[in-house]
């Protein structure tokens, strides 16, 4: 059984100079191939690489790390002090903890600090670049180098199969090796070139997957909310909460939903037809709010354009709260718009969809991986590292340290 090529046509380009890319000509027998050159195949083949593995990096697209180019606003949230497995979603929840433990945020940081990048923390934890998302893949295309990785680009794959050793055909000649690491992301960014190369891989290899959607998405309105797209581009401070999970950040209007951190945060854990809440005053209890404010003369708008934009206050209290002023309130309506207040429920019609999400929920089943090396347990070789397994982390630096943590836990073993 072969696997499908891609439908789309890669167009050839200028690849980066600061690498030395080999021939094809040259024999095409490695000790490992990795697929995939973003985030977990570039710190894969550099761990490899340092063991002293003949590695093959292969990749479909033009450039690698097209997603470390675009990731924080150009400046690359790649990393989190506060990393750890209660920051990631996966069916096996404990899956991610022996790699996470074994490659930390402070490994990665000391490998930037190696090589002079500046960073800062922005807040929460997330640690960006001062400058460019680039320096992070300079840096890592020059770890490539010292440790003689080979990369290939434009390299589309058609294949792979075992017999005593691994072949991946490609456009490219046949590449043999004894370990194959998958490291080819989710679904997310097509325009960035995402595919489905690394589940139907998984499928080829019997290996299960879990359900995939996409995860760190904004979502979109119901229709009985789509006049709300007129406050377009307002945000506010929230608590997003669903399913015992909340994030106080803010939510961004957009003219199709809801967007912001605390939006992306919440709908990895969102389903659909479930109905979400924000507290739209965090840290304030509402109904003492109200009752101290009835003395006031000040209508309810006019009352919460101190802490909403005025807009927003308007549109708010034109759909929640009676049309009179707040101390003519009666006991059950200052409750009702209380409760609302610090409990506003949502419903939403869907996601944006991959072409907006940052992530991938789902993906290969980690039950069929050994957590310690990412090795598939009926597939000696084979390995699975990254965004395409299913370990999913929360937006602000996770979803860089699982890319670094399992690239090197496999890279330590290939």
């Amino acid at each position: 059984m072969r696997i499908e090529p891609e439908t789309e046509r890669i167009q050839a380009a200028a690849i980066l100079q600061t690498f030395p890319i080999s021939d094809k000509t040259e024999p095409l027998t490695f000790d490992v191939v990795i697929i995939g050159a973003g985030g977990a195949g570039l710190m894969c083949a550099i761990e490899a690489g340092k063991r002293g593995r003949r590695v093959a990096l292969l990749d479909h697209q033009d450039r690698v790390g097209k997603k470390i180019a675009i990731s924080g606003g150009g400046r690359c949230n790649f990393t989190n002090l506060a990393a750890g497995p209660a920051n990631y979603i996966s069916r096996q929840p404990d899956f991610c903890k022996s790699a996470l433990a074994r490659y930390t945020p402070a490994d990665f940081i000391a490998l930037i600090e190696k090589h002079g990048i500046a960073y800062h923390e922005k807040k929460l934890g997330q640690q960006f670049c001062d400058e460019s998302a680039r320096l992070i893949i300079e840096m890592l295309l020059e770890e490539c180098a010292e440790n003689k990785v080979q990369i290939r680009l434009n390299c589309r794959i058609t294949d792979v199969s075992k017999t005593e050793a691994y072949k991946i055909t490609t456009n490219q000649g046949v590449f043999t090796a004894h370990s194959v690491v998958v490291a080819t992301g989710g679904l997310s960014f097509p325009k960035l070139g995402a595919t489905d190369l690394g589940y139907r891989i998984a499928k080829k290899f019997d290996l299960r997957l879990t359900e995939t959607r996409p995860g760190l998405v904004p979502l979109t309105f119901a229709a009985a909310d789509m006049p709300l797209h007129e406050l377009s581009g307002l945000s506010i401070p929230v608590v997003a909460r669903n399913r015992g999970r909340e994030f106080h950040e803010n939510l961004l209007f957009t003219h199709r939903g809801l967007s912001g951190p605390a939006i992306l945060q919440i709908s990895s854990y969102w389903g659909e037809g479930e109905i979400l809440e924000f507290d739209l005053l965090p840290g304030i209890d509402a109904a003492k709010w109200l009752a101290d404010a009835r003395a006031q003369k000040a209508d309810l708008p006019t009352l919460l354009s101190r802490h909403w934009p005025r807009r927003f206050a308007e549109a708010w209290c034109a759909r929640h709260a009676p049309s009179k002023p707040i101390s003519h309130f009666k006991a059950l309506e200052a409750a009702e718009v209380a409760r609302c207040l610090n409990r506003w429920p949502m419903n939403f019609s869907g996601t944006e969809g991959y072409a907006k999400a940052e992530v991938t929920l789902g993906g290969v089943d980690t039950n069929g991986l050994s957590s310690k090396t990412m090795e598939a347990r009926k597939t000696p070789g084979l390995y699975f590292i990254g965004e395409v397994v299913d370990v999913t982390g929360w937006l602000g630096g996770y979803n860089f340290q699982w890319a670094w943590a399992s690239g090197h836990a496999a890279g330590q073993v290939v």
